[in-house]
């Protein structure tokens, strides 16, 4: 199992382009093989913040998914509406 907590941060003046572009891929990828969590988050007292939880049964399925035609689409879209470079941590299930 692989968890991914990945964080973006987008202009308050673009919050509101970010938003359909987001539940777009929360749509999309929560449909995908291999994905048994995908969420996003917004920091409570920083509405910039975007935080997603994601868990994929395998770092292949995780692997496709970043490949896949809507992410590939729809983060470039994301990408000119950020404040700064985000950030992600991928983790490995301690057994």
């Amino acid at each position: 199992m692989v968890r991914v907590i990945a964080t973006n941060y987008i202009k308050s003046e673009n919050l509101e382009a970010a938003k359909p572009l987001y539940r777009e891929m929360l749509a999309l990828t929560q449909k995908e093989k291999g994905c048994i969590e995908y969420r996003l988050f917004i920091k409570k007292d920083e509405p910039e913040r975007f935080v997603f939880i994601e868990e994929w049964e395998t770092q292949t399925d995780l692997d496709n998914h970043i490949a896949s035609e809507h992410f590939k689409r729809i983060i470039p879209q994301v990408d000119k509406l950020k404040a700064k470079d985000g950030d992600a941590l991928v983790m490995e299930e301690f057994k």
